[in-house]
């Protein structure tokens, strides 16, 4: 109960703009060449608040000069790193940063965050508040980060317009289908010849009657193709303090009922065993939606026997583009390593050698232009899950097209309580506007400064 107590002071100061900057902030300097750097009177443990090891394994393997002690130890020339990693489950994670973020000003310069990671659903709580350093104030100029994609900066950008974090990732989404599956429907898995059936949302949902013939659900839930759904928004899910569903929400609800009831797809949680089963030839699911490490990291590729360990997965656009995810890197105002946190942006953001390793290396789509054109473009890269596909000439031209305009500081609570009650209706245990009225009371309770 404290914890919730205490992140919901923060996020209500976040709110009201009101929070004080933490301690002083040291003139930034350092290098951005050639890593490991800093500056003698700068602190002596950096600090890393982060949920998993994603980032920690990519510092650890390709950050110059840093050397592994254990697992969530390290060192940085004189410095000492310390990996915070608290799992997001129940909210775990922004209950912990909440909670050590209040106590920032008054803590020992040992104990202090340096620098901590955000995801798009909330990274505008934190960006919004003083709580977060503008990445001009740590020495990073415009000419550093011009060959990253603007989506990846607009996700950290203030309401003020001030940028305040960077992120080594671009997270554009593509429609992974199931090899044997489509040879068995359309007689190919030919990536150009499956996207005709699956275009559009109209074409979409008429293949799904073909899939299903076939004897596999066309998606393992509906939840699979709310996020395309909703990063095609016209307008935010909050308005003058009043909460909107945008149309295109609607068309989800609409055509996610339509595939429910006709049982060419569940109404699964994400991540759950149900859902996760299709990522086996049994599961009998046709396709998911996601981006690039949605196939290494979640579709169960380093398992024998599952469909992604034997290269049976192939990618094509799919009906619409989307983003999902991603992880941003914010400065904490207070850090008494500035020097080191700029180098160590820089280097893992910005360093194009370092971006192709994370290509080769974690098969990542890097926030780096030259880097994934030319990645898109090497005959010699290509994807074991996808059967030796090269996916990235699809990536790249779905990241051009993102539209973040439309992002909130409250997507997170919305997305999740939307897609909460709208089981019930698919489920047929509430009729829509019963469903619809469980979402905005489960909303303002998130909320309380929200209307409907």
């Amino acid at each position: 109960m404290k914890k919730k107590v205490l992140s919901a002071m923060l996020a209500v100061a976040m709110l009201a703009g009101t929070l004080m900057a933490c301690g002083s902030e040291p003139a930034a300097g350092g290098s951005s060449s050639t890593g490991g750097s800093s500056s003698a009177d700068e602190g002596k443990v950096l600090n890393i608040y982060c949920w998993n090891n994603e980032f920690r394994e990519r510092v650890v393997n390709l950050y110059p000069g840093y050397t592994k002690t254990d697992e969530t130890h390290g060192t940085i020339g004189d410095v000492s790193v310390v990996w915070h990693e608290t799992p997001n489950e129940n909210n775990a994670y922004q209950n912990n940063l909440d909670e050590t973020l209040l106590k920032q000003e008054s803590a020992a310069a040992d104990d202090k965050i340096d620098m901590f990671l955000v995801e798009a659903d909330y990274a505008l709580k934190y960006v919004d508040s003083n709580y977060t350093m503008a990445v001009t104030d740590l020495g990073i100029t415009s000419a550093d980060i011009a060959n990253q994609y603007k989506y990846t900066q607009d996700v950290v950008t203030d309401s003020n317009g001030t940028l305040k974090g960077l992120s080594w990732q671009g997270c554009p989404g593509v429609l992974f289908y199931n090899r044997e599956a489509a040879k068995e429907v359309f007689g190919t898995d030919d990536p150009a010849t499956v996207q005709e059936s699956v275009k559009d949302w109209a074409t979409f949902n008429a293949t799904a009657q073909k899939v299903s013939d076939a004897g596999y659900k066309m998606v393992a839930s509906a939840n699979d193709t709310f996020r395309t759904y909703s990063n095609n928004v016209t307008k935010p899910w909050v308005v003058d303090g009043k909460i909107t569903i945008d149309d295109n929400i609607m068309n989800w609800v609409n055509d996610s009922k339509a595939l429910v009831d006709a049982g060419y797809t569940g109404t699964h949680d994400l991540w759950s065993p149900d859902w996760s089963a299709g990522f086996f030839p049994e599961g009998k699911v046709f396709c998911y939606f996601g981006p690039a490490w949605f196939v290494n990291f979640s579709m169960s590729a380093d398992k024998e026997g599952s469909i992604g360990y034997n290269g049976g997965w192939a990618a094509t656009e799919g009906p619409q583009g989307f983003f999902w995810g991603g992880t941003w890197i914010c400065a904490a105002t207070g850090t008494d390593n500035q020097s080191l946190v700029k180098d160590i942006m820089l280097q893992m953001t910005t360093n194009q050698d370092i971006m192709t390793q994370i290509v080769t290396k974690y098969d990542d789509f890097v926030n780096n232009k030259p880097a994934m054109e030319a990645m898109a473009a090497d005959p010699n890269y290509s994807s074991k899950v996808l059967g030796g596909q090269n996916p990235l000439a699809m990536y790249c031209a779905g990241v051009n097209g993102l539209d973040l305009s439309n992002l909130s500081k409250y997507d997170q609570g919305c997305n999740e309580e939307f897609q909460k009650a709208m089981k019930n209706y698919f489920e047929g245990n509430a009729t829509l506007d019963e469903a619809l009225e469980l979402f905005y009371k489960a909303v303002v309770e998130k909320y309380p400064d929200l209307t409907y």
